[in-house]
């Protein structure tokens, strides 16, 4: 798939939220693991954390960043799979403006190639909401990697074509 390269780059401001109970900076390895790959891309990471599996504080915290203005997406690490503790795509589509069903059909189908049947327990998912991307994917290192090098860092990219989501930003609020 090609990147046009008569087109310039235009990086995106991330937030990174690892939702875990036992996570700290020292130990989150997936949250750095987006951090590190989304800055080599050339994007700028704005804002960082960590809360534990808590939908209310998830919630609270999504808001606050799509409210700011220095947010253009937010990608999630953790709370995607089917425990009871496992509330993150709940606390996003509390704020959703309109879901993306596609990012986690295809982060499925992306996974189903490196754990098989097991990709069935994820619920990875992605939307807008007030013109500010959410993206939710597993809390595995592995995950974190397949959705950035498979899914994001292309569509995050003005250049890729045939058609990006950067590309869609000055519209979303339309």
């Amino acid at each position: 798939m090609p990147i046009d390269e008569s087109i310039e780059f235009v990086p995106v401001q991330l937030a990174i939220l690892t939702v875990s109970d036992t996570r700290t900076e020292a130990d989150d390895r997936s949250g750095a693991t987006l951090v590190q790959r989304a800055e080599k891309a050339g994007h700028r990471v704005v804002q960082r954390a960590i809360l534990p599996d808590d939908a209310s504080r998830i919630e609270a915290q999504l808001r606050a960043w799509i409210a700011d203005s220095e947010v253009d997406a937010v990608i999630t690490t953790g709370g995607t799979g089917v425990t009871g503790r496992d509330v993150t795509p709940e606390a996003m589509a509390a704020v959703y403006d309109k879901e993306i069903p596609g990012f986690g059909e295809l982060f499925r189908a992306i996974s189903f190639k490196h754990i098989g049947v097991s990709t069935i327990q994820s619920r990875a998912t992605a939307g807008v909401a007030d013109g500010t991307y959410l993206f939710a994917l597993p809390g595995s290192t592995g995950a974190c990697k397949d959705g950035w090098d498979e899914i994001l860092v292309h569509q995050l990219d003005i250049r890729f074509r045939p058609c990006n989501f950067v590309e869609l930003m000055p519209r979303l609020k339309e």
